[in-house]
């Protein structure tokens, strides 16, 4: 059914006959963008590194073009663009609430990116809250919390959600709150939500799920899972134009101080401040990204349209390459859980010998490969994997080919004869 932004002046309808199905996979801006090599040639770039920040889709770039010209204040101009902008603004809130299979009355707050959204929600939880944490998680969802029990790395999915289940019963009685990822960012693999959803309402508790590697991968749905609050990054999304979003229940987030105090977030001013009711209102104080919710929304309804063709294609391209890595005698793949447990096109590993420095740079300038070297913001869990060393990252995404994996491996083969 197409949305009020797909019939405004911003995005023209698109009307499809009753039962086709359009099998197309979306395209990235500069998929075959030529990078320089050492020896002075050039090849077109070999991008492994979706999982830090996705180049932009064809389609939101197309969605930003086509707003720019209307684009103006939001939610208090009477003018012509002004009113196209909100519409187009809200209407973006409705899509992301759409993507993620949101309750109705949850609230979709455009915040900065994921980082941003965890913060928000850390400020909103009530005095005392008790929230539980692991040490496998991306700093986005492990430090912002005030009073936080981590847990060590489970050796499996059960034991992730037994461990979850003994935290929760020990927490001292009042709100409760339990923090996990729904996809590794150093390894890909998919986290148990839905089964650590229910051990979290068991103990009357609340769970946020940092979805922003899950996303731009596989559909999620909060209502079927059962999930609280779900944060996630337009920039991880093919939409790099600085908005990210924190959906959930909305009563936390009325009753928070505002996250940012200015227009917009109030009310009314004078000798006191009352602040708006809305979550939304309330915690997007002073003038929205406009473009980036707009951006975000095109994101997400191109990524709907294409869920089957999308996950079906990363399965093959990380199967070449998981089965490549392993026929690397010196090339070690990292992984928390059974290797053939399910995840997205994320992969890290080590090569023998060598620095992971080292090996980006080697890639990047005798190769023109764009791999993540580091601890990926998640250094106690990469430290737990690596035994304190650094790592190298690949991930997968919409402008993968055959050829940048088969790339790779040949590439990292020569490195490790070396």
């Amino acid at each position: 059914m197409p949305t009020l932004l797909a019939r405004s002046p911003i995005t023209p309808a698109v009307t499809r006959p009753e039962g086709v199905r359009v099998h197309r996979i979306p395209r990235v801006v500069g998929a075959d963008v030529p990078v320089p090599l050492r020896d002075g040639g050039h090849v077109p770039y070999a991008n492994f590194d979706y999982a830090a920040s996705a180049p932009c889709l064809e389609a939101v770039q197309e969605a930003v073009t086509r707003a720019l010209p209307y684009y103006s204040s939001v939610h208090r101009g009477a003018g012509y663009a002004s009113q196209v902008t909100t519409g187009a603004y809200e209407e973006a809130r409705e899509t992301v609430r759409s993507f993620l299979g949101a309750w109705r009355r949850s609230a979709v707050v455009f915040t900065r990116n994921t980082t941003d959204s965890m913060n928000l929600l850390a400020r909103a939880v009530p005095a005392g809250t008790s929230v539980v944490v692991f040490e496998t998680e991306h700093h986005a969802s492990l430090l912002p919390w005030r009073r936080a029990v981590r847990l060590p790395a489970p050796a499996t999915p059960a034991e992730a959600v037994s461990a979850a289940d003994r935290a929760l019963r020990a927490c001292p009685i009042g709100s409760r709150l339990l923090v996990v990822t729904a996809a590794s960012n150093v390894t890909g693999e998919l986290w148990p939500i839905e089964e650590l959803a229910r051990v979290a309402h068991r103990h009357g508790a609340r769970i946020a799920v940092d979805a922003a590697q899950l996303v731009p991968h596989r559909p999620l749905d909060m209502t079927a899972f059962g999930l609280d609050y779900v944060a996630f990054s337009g920039h991880k999304l093919y939409a790099p134009f600085g908005a990210g979003v924190l959906a959930g229940r909305a009563d936390w987030l009325r009753a928070a101080e505002p996250y940012l105090k200015g227009g917009g977030a109030s009310a009314s001013v004078g000798a006191t401040t009352r602040w708006a009711a809305a979550a939304e209102q309330r915690h997007e104080a002073g003038s929205p990204n406009v473009l980036g919710a707009i951006a975000l929304a095109a994101a997400c309804d191109t990524l709907s349209a294409s869920w089957k063709d999308l996950a079906a294609r990363e399965e093959v391209l990380v199967e070449r390459l998981r089965t490549g890595l392993s026929a690397l005698p010196h090339v070690r793949e990292l992984s928390l859980w059974d290797g053939r447990a399910p995840r997205v096109g994320i992969v890290s590993f080590t090569v023998d010998g060598w620095n992971a420095r080292d090996v980006a740079l080697t890639l990047s300038e005798e190769h023109g490969i764009g791999v993540r070297d580091g601890r990926f913001c998640a250094h106690p869990f990469v430290r737990h994997l690596a035994g304190g060393d650094t790592a190298v990252r690949a991930s997968l995404g919409i402008g993968t080919s055959e050829e940048h994996i088969d790339r790779l491996l040949t590439a990292l083969a020569e490195l490790a004869a070396r």
